[in-house]
């Protein structure tokens, strides 16, 4: 979907930030506390949830530097812009394309104490399932993982892989915060596996 980057980078983001702001919500669980000289955390919501993640990602830890991990795609480049104009520094790559940069990228930067924001289960799907690469990298650095269930009361349903949600403006919106403990994995059978079980809880929740 190609979009002029007047809109992308002035337009849109404006129109989230509007969008944001009216809606009535309510968090749960109070968000990790992040010492001085703690590890930085993985902070993440599904793809489709996308139109109140990122700012709430922000909203959240207002005082920490966050990085947004966005794919190679025309799409990305479009969030890209977008992300840029809410204070997001770019980790660029996915899965398929440039996955050691992104793992590299993450690293730095939860070495230095800050966030790195994803959506596990893009940036092509399947919807609601984790990839493996944020899932071992937390495991084996023990880096903390926040996972954000969000709903909206009233929305509009895309019909796209991910079920893009838009929340209706004023309407409320719940988010349940989760911390995943995830366990030192012996092979790369139980870390699938564990994905698979995660995955298919905070898809159905």
């Amino acid at each position: 979907m190609a979009l002029s980057p007047v809109i992308s980078r002035h337009i849109l983001p404006l129109l989230l930030k509007l969008l944001y702001k009216s809606l009535r919500i309510s968090v749960t669980n109070p968000p990790y506390e992040m010492s001085p000289s703690s590890k930085g955390i993985i902070f993440a919501f599904w793809h489709g949830k996308m139109a109140a993640g990122w700012i709430l990602a922000r909203a959240l830890y207002p005082e920490k530097k966050a990085s947004a991990v966005v794919s190679r795609s025309e799409d990305g480049r479009i969030l890209s812009d977008t992300l840029q104009q809410f204070g997001f520094t770019l980790i660029r790559g996915s899965s398929s394309r440039g996955s050691v940069e992104v793992v590299r990228g993450m690293q730095d930067t939860l070495e230095k104490g800050e966030i790195v924001v994803i959506t596990p289960d893009g940036p092509r799907g399947p919807a609601g399932q984790f990839k493996y690469g944020s899932l071992r990298l937390a495991a084996r650095n023990h880096y903390p993982l926040i996972f954000a269930e969000i709903s909206y009361a009233d929305s509009w349903k895309l019909k796209s892989w991910d079920r893009f949600e838009i929340p209706k403006p004023f309407s409320r919106a719940t988010v349940q915060l989760q911390q995943i403990e995830l366990p030192d994995f012996k092979s790369e059978e139980e870390l699938r596996a564990f994905a698979h079980k995660l995955s298919d809880r905070l898809s159905h929740a």
